[in-house]
């Protein structure tokens, strides 16, 4: 653990939904804790925090609730409308009476995006129902396409995926790791030309996303409020801790989004 980095502490739980990006179950970040090797999010503290699960109930990708009838997860986990999306979950091993399971009404994959380069890797799902917005479940902001999130900056990503690369299955309770951004400069000294314009880089300080994290948010205050800056991506084979992850940029597919959600 390279650094500390404190949030403020639970300073208050409300039981109304205050707006995007705003919990009203404060999250508690005590800094590089990984999600490889992670700690445990506060119940409730990540509100639009998704997890998409087959038929079957096995948890396969995370993503971010955007609006009552919207989620955003990652083109590669290949959601289908047979899927669910489960909101409000911390416990992916008992999911108590605050848990919303809702059903996919359409997926928008981006049309652009690419299996081999893994550029523009976003999707939409519409859902069949409306989310209720509750102190658990809220919707995190969006970026405008012009807002600008420098390298060196910390954020902050969430997900049920594997704490050790080796492990045979993911954990049940929600993790959660605090990550510094790179510039995208600063990520070609790593992934080369792999890295496009349209994806941001994050962590390479001892912290990392592993599968099953895939999908979900990587989230920063911008005026002391949660934006979604990107999307869980790929990465490192082995989820190695001294590599950065790589997420979609969501500043640069703004556009995009306001045209799908505009035409359904």
């Amino acid at each position: 653990m390279a650094f500390l980095w404190i949030l403020p502490c639970l300073a208050f739980i409300s039981t109304a939904w205050a707006g995007c990006g705003t919990p009203a179950i404060q999250p508690i970040i005590s800094g590089y804790a990984r999600i490889v090797n992670g700690e445990e999010a506060i119940p409730g503290s990540w509100p639009w925090q998704v997890s998409l699960q087959d038929n079957t109930g096995f948890h396969f990708c995370g993503g971010s609730l955007i609006s009552e009838d919207w989620v955003v997860t990652a083109a590669h986990c290949g959601v289908k409308t047979t899927d669910r999306v489960v909101l409000g979950a911390f416990d992916l091993g008992f999911l108590g009476e605050d848990v919303q399971v809702l059903k996919i009404a359409q997926v928008f994959k981006n049309h652009n995006f690419n299996m081999l380069t893994l550029r523009d890797d976003i999707t939409l799902l519409k859902l069949a129902t409306p989310a209720k917005m509750t102190a658990r479940v809220s919707p995190v902001c969006l970026p405008e396409a012009t807002d600008y999130f420098p390298g060196g900056i910390t954020c902050v990503t969430t997900g049920w995926g594997l704490t050790n690369p080796n492990a045979q299955k993911t954990p049940e309770k929600l993790q959660q790791v605090a990550l510094p951004l790179l510039t995208n400069a600063q990520c070609k000294s790593y992934w080369s030309y792999r890295i496009k314009d349209c994806m941001v880089c994050a962590g390479a300080k001892g912290a990392s996303s592993c599968m099953g994290d895939s999908g979900g948010p990587l989230v920063c205050q911008k005026d002391g409020i949660w934006t979604l800056v990107g999307i869980v991506s790929w990465g490192s084979n082995t989820c190695s801790p001294s590599s950065p992850g790589v997420y979609t940029r969501v500043s640069k597919l703004r556009p995009w989004i306001n045209e799908i959600i505009a035409a359904n």
